[in-house]
Parts: structure tokens; C-alpha cells; sequence
């Protein structure tokens, strides 16, 4: 029996940390690294983290429906960029761009056995940001990659451009803003202009409960982002992206 078949999920981790930091996508994954569940994706997440000592920055968070189960992965800190920042192109094998809303809490939540009430959780909320995620796989084969591979390689994250956050408001329309997402002037909005998971707010119990049950403490400067609003834009050129939120200061991402 060899290490990889003893530790699947280790040598998966050690996989994507490879290619993260070389470059080179993984062409061909067998079967036995394929996770069980979503449990053993999120564990190769924090074990993908690790051997690339790369703190928590963020959480990414979604749902395909309002009723669909919501999933997330931790943003790796040093890809947590400033609206208007410049990145590679070349950096991202695959690089979709999507425009999302964030949120910080005023608070942190240390972790415990029991779960936050979805009220404590939405009451914390202390801040919002217009977001763009850069949406990227370290699979060759991307998107024809299991789901559960891809929960484990980040759930396909990049990284994530913040806008200027501003102080938490409930009468945000949260489920269907008004928006704008341009690439090099042009409108790149897929679809009507709401969040498939419904209220992002929703979202945010979930994630503090996912982190807090396995021990990962969240609050204070972590980001969490709560899905496109704009479906997906693929650049395949230099460019510069710009989102707008109404309510919400703009964000921007230059590609070179």
C-alpha cells in the first residue's frame, strides 16, 4: 500500500499545493484522491493551506438555489487584493471574473461546540464591500472536474478584489441590486442581476458555524464573499474590470 492511497486526502492537498505554486495544472487525478464527501474536500481545503503557509484571509460562500446547500472554502490571505489592483494573467490557467457583495463582522466568533443563532450572526455584521472574484482552477480539465474536487481546490477561487466597505445597512437590496460590470467598457452581465442563493445574509450563519465547529476562529478582518450576481465573464486578454454596486463603492481589477 503506498503513502498516497493511505492519506488520499493529503496527497491531494500536496497536489494542489503543487500546482498552485508551480503553475502547472494537474492534467490527470485518479479516482482514489476523488474526496468521499464534502467533509474530506473542506479537511484537504485547510490541509491545501497549510503546506502553502498561507493564513485565512476570507471565506467564499454560496448556494445554487435558495434551498441548495450552501458550500464555502477559505481565501488564501495573500490573494485578498484592493480594488484597483494589477494582476497576471498568465497567473490564472483558468480566469473568470464574477461580481459579488462582502461582508465583515464587528466581532469575532471564537470557536465552540455549540452554533451561533443565524440572529447573533446577522446582527455582527458591521460592514459591506462590492467584490470581484477571480475564479480559477488548478485542474487542467476545468470545468470537467468532479464537484467535490473542485470543493476541495478552493471551490475554483483565484482571488478576490475589495472595494471600499462601508458601514452594514439593512435596507440594502440585497437580492436583486442594482448593478453594473463592465470589461474595457463592455457590459458582461450573463444574467438578471440576483444571487442564486437568494438574500446573501443568509449565507453568513452558515459560515461562522462551519468555521467555529472546527475549531477556526472568524471576525475582525476577514472577508466573506456570497456569490455572483453577474454570472461568470471569462477574459482570454489584458484588460480592466470595473463593478458597481448602487449603494456600494466601486470596485476595479486590472489585467496584464
Amino acid at each position: 500500500m503506498t503513502a498516497a492511497t493511505r492519506d488520499p486526502g493529503g496527497e491531494l492537498a500536496r497536489l494542489l499545493a503543487t500546482a498552485q505554486q508551480t503553475g502547472s495544472p494537474l492534467v490527470a487525478l485518479g479516482p482514489e484522491f476523488v474526496p468521499t464527501d464534502a467533509s474530506a474536500a473542506f479537511a484537504v481545503q485547510q490541509r491545501t493551506l497549510a503546506l502553502r503557509d498561507k493564513a485565512i484571509g476570507g471565506w467564499k460562500v454560496g448556494a445554487k438555489s435558495p434551498t441548495a446547500p450552501i458550500l464555502g472554502a477559505p481565501l488564501p490571505g495573500d490573494g485578498i487584493l484592493r480594488a484597483g489592483a494589477v494582476v497576471r494573467c498568465e497567473d490564472y490557467p483558468v480566469l473568470g471574473l464574477e461580481l459579488e457583495i462582502a461582508f465583515r463582522f464587528g466581532r469575532v466568533f471564537e470557536p465552540s461546540a455549540e452554533p451561533y443563532a443565524h440572529e447573533v450572526v446577522l446582527a455582527s455584521v458591521a460592514t459591506m464591500l462590492a467584490t470581484i472574484e477571480i475564479v480559477s482552477s488548478r485542474f487542467a480539465r476545468w470545468p470537467d472536474v468532479d464537484k467535490l474536487c473542485q470543493l476541495a481546490d478552493l471551490q475554483n477561487h483565484g482571488a478576490l478584489a475589495c472595494g471600499e466597505a462601508v458601514a452594514y445597512s439593512e435596507d440594502f437590496p440585497f437580492a436583486t441590486p442594482s448593478l453594473t460590470f463592465e470589461f474595457n467598457g463592455a457590459d458582461i452581465v450573463k444574467i438578471p442581476p440576483t444571487n442564486p442563493a437568494g438574500d446573501p445574509r443568509r449565507l453568513l450563519a452558515w459560515v461562522v458555524n462551519h468555521c467555529t465547529a472546527r475549531g477556526i476562529a472568524i471576525g475582525g478582518d476577514i472577508v466573506i464573499t456570497t456569490g455572483s450576481y453577474t454570472g461568470m465573464h471569462f477574459a482570454s486578454s489584458p484588460g480592466t474590470v470595473v463593478g458597481e454596486m448602487r449603494g456600494l463603492p466601486p470596485v476595479s481589477l486590472t489585467i496584464v
